[in-house]
């Protein structure tokens, strides 16, 4: 095929793409048709560094050899039951996921999303059943800045214009405080508070990571007025930070823990409510429920995700290479590079308005074989694949600061 034939041929998936589908996303004008690692191919034959990872929803890799085998074992054995049935890979998902978070049980379920609406739907149910809150009058604190998904639900205690304006009516019994103001916290809290939920680190706002002795503080307010601490770790859990879970490097254990993303290997959409008995014992047959939640598929993907972070290597290795993605981007602060948090394998960057947003970034990083992806204008998120090398980290970083070079030439 021609060069022309393949420039063509992108043109031609985009275009499809931009007249059939829902312009719910803006992504970056390249098709991906292949990956493999940390690295993934467009329909061009170009090849790109993955630095995004889905979210994180691939943070094993592209097509990991033991989550495909999983997966393909499965394909040949049964896809779906229905939780009207048991089946053979339910049971021992659910006690090894368990396991690893140090909880008794699990509720899967399938996206994050779905995994925020039904540890709501548990703690409101938790708040009048063990606490003896009113009935409905239960309430929920969040944190400003949150990203929990994009159900009606969820965005009814968002922030993000985008994701909330115009569509109302909003679900009531949330209340909103400052991320990281434990004071705050305090004054919203009262006999009537469920949970606190919260992301341990805030990863759409831009890798946000909470201020010293803050989760500290949430852990205590929780415990002093009996409402569950829930941690949303759709996208910091499951090694992306250097450890399982991002809530370890502050040394406090949430009565809730939320998982997705990475739960799913990149292969399905995997996600799960992890807690105690004594929370998720609530539930009752017929009170929640998903067609798909703990599919035997699902199960067994997650089964072998799980046994990946049983060995502890891929938490090991996003703390060292995560260290040394930090070493390379501070090197870019004062060079296009205002600010950069990181945590583990997952860095915010802040890029200096005066050189442009962060899509500007984003597409000139596309042009160096480099992917990553924007959020709030200004800052650029970089979430590769665990199984990435150190010196595919240093080409990272050099195409960032050649991107960041051509911009301020380019002023």
């Amino acid at each position: 095929m021609s060069l022309l034939a393949e420039t063509h041929d992108t043109v031609d998936h985009l275009r499809l793409a931009d007249e059939h589908a829902a312009h719910n996303y803006a992504p970056l004008p390249v098709v991906i048709a292949d990956g493999d690692g940390a690295w993934v191919t467009d329909v061009a034959g170009r090849r790109y560094l993955d630095c995004l990872a889905a979210y994180s929803a691939v943070n094993f890799g592209h097509r990991n050899e033991r989550i495909m085998a999983a997966a393909r074992t499965q394909l040949d054995r049964v896809t779906l039951v229905s939780r009207a049935f048991a089946h053979d890979q339910f049971g021992p998902f659910c006690a090894e996921l368990a396991a690893l978070v140090g909880k008794d049980m699990v509720l899967p379920m399938n996206t994050g999303a779905e995994a925020v609406e039904s540890a709501i739907k548990v703690a409101r149910k938790w708040g009048y059943q063990v606490k003896g809150v009113p009935d409905g009058q239960a309430t929920i604190v969040v944190a400003g800045g949150n990203f929990h998904g994009r159900t009606t639900t969820v965005i009814s205690f968002s922030d993000d214009p985008e994701a909330r304006d115009g569509f109302g009516p909003y679900t009531p019994g949330f209340r909103t405080v400052p991320y990281g103001d434990a004071t705050a916290l305090a004054e919203a809290i009262d006999d009537t508070t469920v949970a606190v939920l919260l992301e341990p680190v805030q990863g759409e706002a831009g890798v946000i990571v909470p201020p010293p002795g803050y989760l500290q503080a949430v852990r205590d307010l929780c415990t002093r007025h009996d409402a569950l601490f829930v941690a949303d770790e759709i996208q910091s859990g499951l090694a992306r930070t250097g450890r399982t879970l991002a809530c370890e490097h502050f040394g406090v254990v949430p009565d809730v823990v939320l998982l997705g993303k990475a739960l799913g290997g990149g292969v399905v959409p995997v996600s799960a409510v992890v807690a105690d008995a004594d929370v998720l014992g609530v539930l009752g047959p017929g009170q929640h429920g998903s067609t798909f939640g703990g599919n035997p598929l699902a199960c067994a993907v997650g089964r072998a995700v799980v046994g990946l972070l049983a060995t502890g290597e891929y938490q090991e290795r996003a703390h060292q290479l995560g260290e040394h993605l930090g070493d390379g981007l501070a090197g870019l602060v004062g060079r296009g590079v205002t600010t950069v948090r990181r945590l583990g394998l997952w860095a915010g960057v802040d890029i200096d308005p005066a050189l442009g947003t962060g899509r500007d970034v984003c597409e000139r990083l596309l042009a160096h074989g480099v992917l990553a992806k924007d959020t709030h204008g200004a800052t650029l998120r970089l979430a590769p694949p665990l199984v990435v090398e150190r010196d595919e980290l240093d080409l990272a970083v050099r195409a960032l600061g050649t991107a960041l070079d051509e911009l301020t030439t380019a002023r």
